[in-house]
């Protein structure tokens, strides 16, 4: 008896050596021109991995020098549907070398695992995007809809040399697309079964908080710290602070909570009880993933940096404070409202960034091919919506009018923390989950 090649064997053999190339380029993005490197290069050999099999590829920098962004189409069989956008950014976060127990840019395939930042954050994904990308073009297959391979920078620091820029000033790179797909998402999620076992569900990504970093200034009069003062800036901004810090939200429970709260009690027995006093109490059942899904019950604000003064005995003018602000979708306005009324008259606020929530459907053709995809390579999957309580590029396209989700597909070991992988040390992936998600991200694309 003949056996048929395995028609997605060469993407699966050659995933591993991708993301580990990918980790090898130091791409760490700390936010400043001036020290932020690498993507560009990372950029360049992207755009060889695809050019070598056929692609006609795009190279923009996006802003400034360095800040290199890669795009590639591959036309399907239907040029009347919509283009799907499949993205992946280059940047990571940087790394202490000092703090890791393999070096963070060695790429290291050791214990089953590909170790470096940006394993999971999000060379990864990346690593499987070149892999299928290059077996279509090898293999001579046509997609159902054209697809849009893009590679971009600075997602790590909201964009503002990637994909903000990019739909600013190149919106035509985007023509025709309708739907995305990108990170935080597609992840497995292993859970007890009320009759006994285990069931894996796959988190697919259909909402994200928005992200607003606040400035709060208060102003007083300056003087020396020997004397008595009324007005002293920075106590006036550390009290707004700590009644910020320690102050807790109302809860809001947003479909996409719901809906995945719901696949839990399905299939786990759990109870989450809106009127429970400790409903966080209750996800935390869940493990490590509860750090995520109780971050999006509620907005949030916390303090992440302190300025004032120069001089031990000076009372200082003005001091500042920065926040970290994340609020769940429709909760701007009464947000604002809240926070003013907790900081008060004496200490003014501003926006320093500012990317709106978002939120889509967890329906339609591409999320049933989402389903079928998994269920293909894990007849024991099922795929929930979940809300992701940070942010990704999917804020710039959703501009355009795209519609986006998370699915970036990965079978994970129960036993993997997987939520502290993100910008954590010792960053990793496992290889059987590299090689799983190319083989979904295959048939996805293939079926889409």
């Amino acid at each position: 008896m003949t056996v048929s090649p395995d028609p997605v064997g060469a993407a699966v053999d050659e995933v591993v050596e991708l993301v580990s190339a990918l980790i090898r380029f130091d791409t760490s993005n700390t936010g400043e021109l001036a020290t932020t490197k690498g993507e560009a290069e990372c950029a360049r050999w992207v755009a060889a991995r695809l050019e070598e099999v056929g692609y006609t590829t795009e190279y923009v920098e996006s802003g400034a020098p360095g800040r290199g962004n890669v795009f590639a189409r591959l036309p399907g069989s239907d040029p009347s549907r919509g283009a799907l956008l499949i993205h992946g950014h280059l940047d990571v976060v940087p790394a202490e070398a000092s703090e890791w127990s393999v070096h963070p840019f060695s790429g290291a395939v050791e214990d089953g695992y590909v170790w470096g930042r940006g394993a999971v954050d999000m060379k990864d994904m990346v690593g499987m995007m070149i892999a299928v990308a290059r077996r279509f073009k090898q293999a001579g297959v046509v997609p159902p809809r054209d697809l849009v391979f893009a590679f971009v920078a600075d997602e790590e620091a909201g964009g503002k040399y990637g994909t903000q820029w990019l739909v600013d000033h190149r919106p035509d790179l985007f023509t025709g697309i309708t739907e995305a797909i990108g990170e935080v998402g597609g992840f497995s999620l292993t859970v007890p079964r009320r009759d006994g076992g285990e069931r894996r569900l796959y988190l697919v990504e259909t909402a994200e908080k928005g992200i607003r970093w606040m400035r709060l200034t208060a102003r007083g009069t300056a003087g020396h710290g020997s004397m008595v003062h009324e007005d002293n800036a920075v106590t006036a901004v550390a009290e707004a602070v700590a009644r910020l810090g320690r102050h807790r939200f109302p809860l809001v429970l947003t479909e996409p909570v719901l809906q995945f709260l719901a696949a839990v009690t399905e299939e786990t027995g759990y109870t989450f009880d809106p009127d429970s006093p400790d409903l966080e109490g209750a996800i935390a059942k869940l493990g490590p993933i509860a750090r995520i899904i109780n971050a999006t019950l509620r907005d949030t604000a916390n303090p992440t940096m302190l300025s004032a003064g120069y001089k031990a005995n000076v009372i200082p003018a003005t001091a500042e404070a920065v926040l970290d602000c994340r609020i769940l979708p429709g909760r701007q306005d009464a947000f604002e409202a809240e926070v003013d009324a907790l900081i008060g008259p004496d200490v003014t606020r501003e926006w320093v960034t500012a990317e709106p929530a978002y939120q889509t459907d967890f329906s339609g053709d591409l999320v049933d091919a989402m389903n079928a995809a998994l269920l293909t390579c894990d007849p024991d999957a099922r795929t929930v919506p979940y809300m992701l309580s940070g942010g990704t590029d999917a804020k710039a396209f959703a501009r355009l009018g795209i519609r986006c989700f998370g699915f970036a597909p990965l079978r994970l070991p129960p036993e993997l923390d997987f939520s502290a992988l993100f910008h954590g040390v010792d960053e990793r992936v496992p290889v059987d989950a590299l090689k799983f998600g190319t083989r979904v991200l295959d048939y996805l694309l293939t079926h889409c």
